[in-house]
């Protein structure tokens, strides 16, 4: 395979026609693409498929249909993508300090000397246990494991979740540092949207085991509004809110597409939808919406 850092143009994860059933529960059809040299957040209500789709990408649940592409092969090699999971991959009773001598056989690029450093940095004591590791040194070991290795592409589900503050800005930090090379990708789900804010480049909205938007951050944001008034709305602008909620006093509010907003005449208020407008909105409808994937310059 040529090497993703000189196949410009070749996005870095290339999904289409995914289907998984778990249960009651099914990936529907998924097509996805994700462009080299951006940080993609994948977001979505618990149970939206965010974590089916995830292990499907990483081989670690077998799709039921559809074609995966990582870094532009059917079979990207573990070295070449860095992993953070919800819980750290080690086993329990390793020594943080000798993972590595543990995880070095799978990693042709594994960097003994990167892995301490990181973990020096992250201040994650090297003679304690794995399974003895708080919530947010776990993180920092899975962290220091997946970038010991150079990867190209980053893969993150839930990292954040129970961190506080301080480490969850580390942990952004770091994944700002990774993006500094051109040729590397990251997809970070999370359920803290906020983390999102300054560090994401593209969007995916998953709902009901689908993809509801996919697009950049900054198109999603000119894109959609959430819309408040007084009073009924007619069946047209009724049909157009995503997450419609009324009160008892009459009230309603939902988010809408900049372009309907004609609908709902005058006396209505607008204001730019955040990313968790866009979960809570798309959450309860099922209609796809894709905009262009826009490329960024050269810094």
């Amino acid at each position: 395979m040529e090497d993703a850092r000189v196949a410009g143009g070749i996005p870095a994860v290339q999904v289409h026609g995914l289907r998984k059933r778990l249960g009651a529960f099914e990936l529907r059809g998924v097509d996805l693409s994700l462009p080299t040299g951006f940080v993609t957040g994948l977001v979505g209500p618990n149970g939206s498929g965010k974590t089916t789709l995830i292990r499907s990408l990483l081989g670690l649940v077998r799709p039921d249909a559809g074609d995966i592409r990582l870094l532009g092969s059917a079979r990207a090699t573990p070295d070449r993508v860095g992993v953070v999971l919800d819980q750290v991959t080690a086993a329990p009773e390793w020594r943080t300090g000798r993972v590595g001598e543990h995880v070095r056989p799978l990693f042709p690029q594994w960097d003994e000397v990167r892995f301490r450093s990181m973990l020096e940095r992250f201040d994650v004591p090297v003679h304690t246990r794995v399974g003895e590791l708080s919530r947010g040194q776990s993180v920092k070991l899975a962290m220091a494991m997946a970038l010991a290795h150079d990867p190209l592409l980053l893969v993150l589900d839930e990292p954040s979740s129970g961190l506080d503050p301080v480490a969850r800005r580390e942990l952004t930090d770091v994944i700002r540092e990774f993006m500094l090379d051109s040729s590397h990708t990251a997809l970070f789900s999370t359920h803290i949207t906020t983390d999102l804010d300054s560090l994401a480049d593209h969007l995916v909205v998953m709902s009901h085991g689908a993809i509801a938007y996919q697009g950049t951050l900054e198109q999603a944001r000119e894109q959609f509004a959430v819309v408040y008034g007084e009073g009924r709305l007619s069946s047209d602008a009724a049909a157009v809110v995503r997450g419609l909620r009324r009160s008892a006093t009459g009230s309603f509010q939902g988010l809408i597409d900049v372009a309907d907003s004609a609908l709902f005449g005058s006396g209505i208020e607008l204001r730019p939808a955040t990313t968790d407008d866009l979960v809570i909105g798309f959450a309860g409808g099922r209609t796809a919406h894709t905009t262009p994937a826009e490329g960024r310059g050269a810094a």
